[in-house]
């Protein structure tokens, strides 16, 4: 599959340069590992109808920051989970920072398992670019039915869709940061729909991914000393090539990144 590069486990540390960098490439930088923009979280919490009285289960929350946004814009009550400690460590340290500890709280826990919640416990699920990590996205489904209550919206986005011819080479270039999954464009809303759920929108949001990985690339390069330094050669240089991967085969639209809204 390509050299292992720590992309996102490093994204949570706190090192000047790299803050600088997620400024650069982010500009508002809410915290997000991704091609998520705060114009997305908006609109995507404007699809789930997220308030005050919603209780929100946000899937890879990674170091927290939409989700805390969530809570702090929204009023919303968010759990967030995530397999990557640091990710959890950071984002409790940010609730309590922040003074939204009392409605955002973080959990370890690995999303492709069962999840240790009660049946019917969240109005709302949302999963922003990290369903392509889990293998087993027909039993996660049919668990995200089980803990939300019934009407509740679902929504995920999927950065790895295969709409275009992508060498074998190309394939592992773009897998560098950890297990991915490929799907077909149908995929998706079929496994949706044999979970439970009535698909209510489907929209492609690959030019932004194109865009995004584009800006990462470029910043991670104006910082190359720096990052060389506190990386190293071999990993920056994996997240590079990571990086121009994503930009090409989004921006030939051979790689397509969607976002699906689903009702239980």
């Amino acid at each position: 599959m390509g050299e292992d590069v720590p992309l996102y486990a490093s994204a949570y540390a706190g090192f000047t340069v790299r803050e600088q960098v997620r400024r650069a490439t982010y500009g508002d930088d809410l915290g997000q590992s991704g091609w998520l923009t705060c114009d997305e979280l908006e609109r995507f919490a404007e699809w789930l109808g997220l308030g005050a009285a919603s209780r929100l289960l946000d899937v890879g929350c990674g170091s927290g920051g939409p989700a805390l946004r969530l809570a702090e814009t929204k009023g919303t009550s968010v759990v967030g989970i995530d397999l990557l400690e640091e990710g959890i460590t950071t984002a409790t340290r940010l609730a309590q920072e922040r003074g939204l500890d009392n409605r955002a709280r973080f959990k370890r826990v690995d999303a492709g398992t069962g999840l240790p919640f009660d049946d019917q416990s969240f109005d709302a699920v949302i999963c922003i670019d990290v369903m392509c990590h889990l293998p087993k996205r027909a039993d996660i489904l049919r668990e995200w039915h089980r803990v939300t209550a019934p009407g509740a919206r679902v929504l995920f986005t999927d950065p790895t869709m295969v709409t275009g011819l992508v060498t074998d080479a190309e394939i592992a270039a773009r897998s560098a940061v950890g297990i991915y999954v490929f799907s077909a464009q149908s995929v998706n809303e079929r496994l949706l729909s044999e979970a439970g759920f009535d698909v209510i929108k489907r929209e492609d949001l690959t030019e932004n991914m194109a865009s995004m990985a584009g800006r990462w690339h470029d910043a991670r390069e104006q910082f190359r000393d720096d990052l060389v330094t506190d990386e190293g050669e071999a990993t920056f240089e994996g997240v590079q090539r990571f990086l121009s991967a994503c930009h090409l085969l989004a921006s030939e639209r051979r790689l397509s990144r969607y976002a699906y809204l689903a009702r239980g």
